[in-house]
């Protein structure tokens, strides 16, 4: 059975790998096509219907491009659709979160100080959240509201603090802040699947029956790729956030993810307008790096200390109850929790790592299996073996968990 946590890791492993890779794709294409799209030039030679071009160098070849707002007069040969690199995007996202969330509920969703829920109850809040997030964006975009690009913009703003405050009241803060770019990215994502490309097809289909286009289709279109535009510096820093227990594991996580959203606007507003040859706003750097600053400070605003004795959960039994428990609990002890504390002793270490402490059985316990891979079966914990784990004392690490997975309590 202890060989199932290194398959696990692994596999988590491999979901992680391939929603890096999937994102890199879809990120850089939407990046591209937003350059381009405010880089085109109108001009007088332009075939009918054209909107603009741009002549691009790469790889020692020059592209010629030209872009039309509804359609050309007839269909290419060929026509490349750009959508599998989101849809695959979001599948292996939501793979990553069933694999370390919801098969970790107990240890990464489920925070008992914040909200005592059960591991289906956890899991049945994160899905709903994001699909009843996708309608309620979906339906004040097709709302009176929509019509004002600012007005949505300030609403859609005010719904996702609303949301960053009310998943930090429910999950832990790192699963918080994961949820928060999960939900980001799975209403980016609907965008594509469920309203620019069909609007595109529709399109596509009117050329080919001899039809004309309607434009607003490409306008609804328009409306989406632009949210999408600014939500996307925001997903990565909510995705990459679990490493940092500085933006998630403090007091005021939930206004930092607010400032976080607020970033990503500034950040993206200087590529719009630069690349859409209208200037070069440095405003927008100072203002990023004043948000940075008011994020650094929140950090250091510490949560309130809670005194509740947590007991060791029903689960987590077999790992205290072991024969070779308490001498891995000393190794633990003395060669981890100078850093995996409420207050780390260790010179530069402000927070425990990842907000993982191990002082308490419950603690201890809770983390078997991160104890287990990261300090037994590899060298990873500590970092360059700091604190001198001896190979005897690894092989203990090893033994207490293996032998408490599979049922043996005895050395």
């Amino acid at each position: 059975m202890y060989e199932y946590a290194i398959a696990w890791e692994w596999l988590s492993f491999a979901v992680r790998w391939l929603h890096v890779i999937t994102a890199i794709a879809w990120i850089g294409s939407s990046f591209y096509f937003i350059a381009l799209d405010l880089g085109l030039v109108k001009r007088d030679h332009l075939p009918v219907g054209a909107y603009g071009e741009e002549w691009q160098v790469h790889g020692g070849g020059f592209y010629h491009i030209q872009k039309y707002l509804v359609a050309p007069a007839s269909m290419p040969e060929h026509l490349t659709w750009f959508k599998w690199e989101s849809y695959v995007t979001w599948l292996s996202g939501f793979a990553m979160l069933a694999v370390v969330y919801y098969g970790g509920a107990d240890l990464f969703l489920i925070d008992r100080h914040v909200l005592d829920l059960t591991q289906w109850q956890a899991i049945a809040l994160s899905i709903a959240s994001l699909a009843v997030g996708w309608v309620i964006y979906d339906q004040l975009c097709k709302s009176p509201l929509g019509k004002n690009i600012w007005v949505l913009m300030g609403v859609l703003y005010v719904a996702l603090i609303a949301m960053a405050w009310g998943y930090t009241q429910v999950f832990t803060g790192r699963a918080a802040f994961l949820h928060l770019g999960a939900f980001t990215a799975t209403i980016m994502s609907a965008n594509v699947f469920l309203i620019i490309i069909p609007n595109q097809k529709i399109v596509v289909a009117d050329l080919i029956a001899g039809r004309t286009p309607d434009p607003k289709y490409g306008v609804i279109a328009k409306q989406r790729s632009l949210h999408n535009n600014y939500l996307t510096l925001p997903v990565i820093f909510f995705m990459l956030s679990n490493h940092y227990p500085l933006a998630f594991g403090t007091a005021y996580n939930w206004v930092i993810a607010a400032l976080v959203f607020l970033m990503g606007v500034t950040i993206r507003h200087w590529f719009n307008t630069t690349h859409a040859r209208k200037g070069r706003p440095t405003w927008t750097w100072l203002a990023t790096a004043l948000i940075f600053i008011a994020i650094m400070w929140l950090s250091t605003v510490q949560r309130a200390p809670v005194e509740e004795e947590v007991s060791v959960a029903p689960v987590n039994l077999r790992f205290v109850e072991n024969a070779h428990y308490e001498a891995a609990r000393d190794v633990v002890l003395s060669r981890c929790s100078m850093c995996h504390a409420a207050e780390p002793v260790w010179e530069g270490v402000v927070r425990p790592p990842k907000t993982v402490k191990l002082e308490t059985d419950a603690e201890i316990a809770a983390h078997a299996r991160e104890i287990y891979l990261q300090a037994g079966r590899s060298h990873a914990m500590p970092p360059g073996n700091i604190t001198e784990v001896s190979t005897e004392e690894r092989a203990l690490l090893v033994a207490w968990f293996e032998s408490a997975v599979s049922g043996n309590k005895q050395p």
